[in-house]
This record gives structure tokens, C-alpha cells and sequence, in this order.
């Protein structure tokens, strides 16, 4: 009688039909051809990822280690907690001048990208349109297909500030839409909206019953003093949207894994049902620890500002230097740069790996309207930013200003 080992060792594994919308993503492809090329250069740099390299505030490391060391800390949260609800309340308030019911127009998510992937989930069905911005994050695009849903994009172009054009939306398409997603500060564009744009997606939202989803994961990283709007202080945008947010940019707590979604209360009881069904709550530990943030965190933010506006002038002007003129980002963490004429996106990013040692994501993987482009993320310290546009400069891939007036 075979054992039960050999008959696991001979059975073919069949996948479900929706996993043909997914494929490796392109960070592990980058990662798979960085190994290839190791023996090209003997130091890389890597500005691919957005995960902050700096630690969180010495407060938040001491409080979690202080609530951690509880007995009783380890036994399910089940949801948000009261104390974390209402910090986040506390800080709408205060940094926004929204107000909300910690009780009803609040809950937890485990990272932000938890809601943004399971959101759909609650509030489409298959074959209803979901309008994602184009270029994007590719959470919102796993939603839609986790959802079997159809996506339908916003390309968000130079000429009009890098916002959508609502008025482009066919008829048919914004009839059959069901949730729109916006995200501004973006990533990995990083445009900031204007608030009589929000007003423009409010309206729109109303005329076609459209749940407003805003990904507000870099709202407090901006630079030269110029705040970005929160779509919830727009008149009427809780009545067709929420938002969501974590604290793994603006705090450095990536790994903590804790954020937050707020607004529309009917949205914000769905979605806490939904989740009933899904998952246990966030560590207590951190959850106290976010709370604190919350509320005392705005001279870190303050600090944090200053750390990448100074690496994102390294980078922009040093860059500049060799001849590669990017635009300089008023909010986020990422510059979006064009890239020099006779490449694709993906080839070009394979010729700084290979040439430079420089490690970028090819504006390709956010969406079609990505082609042309690169993101370069700021998570490097200024004087390994300036040795990467050094390595650059050395490729000779970029005619230098003094060059070209010759």
C-alpha cells in the first residue's frame, strides 16, 4: 500500500482560475536579476523599495517593549482598540480638522494595504468596475482581481498635474463603478491634490453612487512647508468615502503592521463585519504603542520631513548635475523621473543594475501609464544618494548640461 507521502509527492496542484491575475512581483524580479549580475559590482545600492530606513521614535520603541512585557498583553484584540480609536480621532482632529466617532467611523487594519486589498471584497461584486489610478499601487489592481472585479484606469499624465480626468470616465464605465480609488500624496507618483479636485470626486461620487477610497499613506511627508489636503476635510467626502492610513511611513513602524481606516460609518461596519471573519486584531502592544504616536508624534513627523527633503535635493539636484532632470516631489517618498530616450522602462532599470549597481522599479509595474518612467525611492542617507548619481554619472547613459551647450 503506498504511503500517503508518495501519493502528496505525485498529485498535481491545481491553482484556482482567479491566480492567473497574479505574477511575481517585480521586486522579486528585480531582486532574481540583481543575484544574476552580483559579480558586476562589488557595492549596490538599492532605491527600489519604499520601506523607511530609519527607526521608528525612541518613545514608540520604549513603549512597546514597556506594554510587550505585560502578562496579560498576548491574548486576542479581536478589533481596534478603544484608546487606539480614539488617538486616531484625536489626530484627524487636530491635524486635519475632521472630525470623527472613534466608535463608528473608525477601525483597525493591519497595514494599510490589508484594506486596500480586501476593501473590494466587501463592496463589489464580480463583474462591477473599480477605477484605479494609472499609474498606481499594485494593491489596488490585487483587490480588483481578488474581487473579480474589472479594473478600469485613470491614467494620470503630466499635463494635468498628474490627477485623473474625471470628465474622460465613459458614461457606460462610471455607471457600473462601484469604488474609486485615489491616492494622493501617490505613490509611486508623487502628486498632491488640490481640494477643488477632491470636490470634483465628491460630486462625482454622488452622481454615481461610488464608495470614494482615499490611500493617504503619505500625508505626512511633504516638503517646502506645503501640507497635503486630507480628502475627509472636503465638504461631503464623508458621505461617499473613507480613508485609510498607517503609521509604517510617516513613523517608521513598516513591520509593526498597524493602521487604520476612517470615515463613512455604513463603510467603516461593513468592513469591521468582514474583518470579524478574517483575523484576531493587532498585537495590544502595538496598538498602545500607535495610539501614542498618534498623539505625540508631530515633532517626529516635523523631524522626518526634514531627513528626506534633504536627501530628495541630493538626489534631484545631483542628478540635474549629470544631466537627468527630474521634477522635485512636494510630497512623498519617491521620485517619478523620466527616463532617457531608447529604453523601456525595464530595460533601462536592468542598465543602471548592470552599468551602475543602482537598484530602481521601472514605472511599467504601476500600470500602463508607467511606460517612460522610473520610481527612485529615498531611503537612503544624503551621502548614498550623492555616490549613487555618482555610479550614474560613470554609465555615461546622461549628457551633462555644460554638454549640451557645447
Amino acid at each position: 500500500m503506498p504511503s500517503l507521502s508518495c501519493k502528496r509527492r505525485g498529485r498535481t496542484v491545481k491553482k484556482a482560475k482567479r491566480m492567473n491575475a497574479f505574477s511575481a512581483s517585480i521586486f522579486a524580479e528585480l531582486t532574481a536579476y540583481r543575484q544574476k549580475q552580483r559579480h558586476l559590482h562589488d557595492e549596490w545600492i538599492d532605491l527600489s523599495v519604499g520601506s523607511p530606513d530609519l527607526p521608528p521614535a525612541p518613545f514608540v520603541r520604549e513603549a512597546i517593549a514597556r506594554y510587550a512585557n505585560e502578562p496579560n498583553a498576548y491574548g486576542y484584540t479581536l478589533k481596534g482598540i478603544r484608546e487606539f480609536h480614539e488617538a486616531v480621532a484625536d489626530y484627524y482632529r487636530t491635524a486635519h480638522g475632521v472630525v470623527l466617532d472613534p466608535e463608528t467611523e473608525v477601525t483597525y487594519v493591519i497595514g494599510s494595504q490589508d484594506g486596500l486589498v480586501h476593501l473590494p471584497m466587501v463592496f463589489a461584486d464580480p463583474g462591477d468596475v473599480i477605477l484605479l489610478p494609472d499609474p498606481g499601487y499594485p494593491a489596488y489592481a490585487a483587490g480588483v482581481a481578488m474581487a473579480e472585479a474589472v479594473p478600469y484606469f485613470l491614467p494620470l499624465r503630466e499635463e494635468n498635474s498628474f490627477l485623473p480626468d474625471l470628465r474622460a470616465i465613459p458614461e457606460d464605465i462610471a455607471k457600473r463603478t462601484t469604488i474609486m480609488f485615489i491616492n494622493f500624496p501617490g505613490n509611486p507618483v508623487p502628486a498632491v491634490a488640490t481640494e477643488s479636485f477632491y470636490r470634483e470626486v465628491v460630486e462625482f461620487a454622488k452622481r454615481y453612487d461610488i464608495l470614494v477610497v482615499s490611500d493617504f499613506a503619505y500625508g505626512e511627508l511633504y516638503y517646502d512647508g506645503n501640507k497635503p489636503v486630507s480628502f475627509l476635510s472636503v465638504p461631503g467626502a464623508k458621505d461617499v468615502g473613507v480613508e485609510i492610513n498607517s503609521l509604517s511611513k510617516s513613523y517608521n513602524m513598516a513591520g509593526c503592521r498597524v493602521g487604520y481606516l476612517c470615515g463613512n460609518a455604513e463603510v467603516i461596519r461593513a468592513f469591521a463585519e468582514f474583518k470579524s471573519n478574517l483575523d484576531y486584531g493587532i498585537f495590544w502592544p502595538l496598538q498602545k504603542a500607535a495610539a501614542e504616536v498618534l498623539r505625540h508624534g508631530a515633532g517626529f513627523c516635523a523631524e522626518s520631513r526634514m531627513i528626506y527633503q534633504a536627501r530628495r535635493d541630493a538626489l534631484v539636484d545631483g542628478l540635474a548635475d549629470i544631466g537627468w532632470t527630474v521634477d522635485r516631489p512636494q510630497a512623498g517618498m519617491f521620485v517619478w523621473a523620466k527616463i532617457p530616450d531608447g529604453f523601456t522602462s525595464l530595460s533601462f532599470a536592468k542598465a543602471l543594475i548592470d552599468q551602475a549597481g543602482v537598484v530602481v522599479t521601472p514605472g511599467h509595474a504601476f500600470g500602463p501609464s508607467g511606460e517612460g518612467y522610473v520610481r527612485i525611492a529615498l531611503v537612503q542617507p544624503e551621502n548614498v544618494l550623492r555616490l549613487a548619481v555618482e555610479k550614474l554619472k560613470a554609465t555615461g547613459l546622461f549628457a551633462s548640461p555644460a554638454a549640451d551647450r557645447r
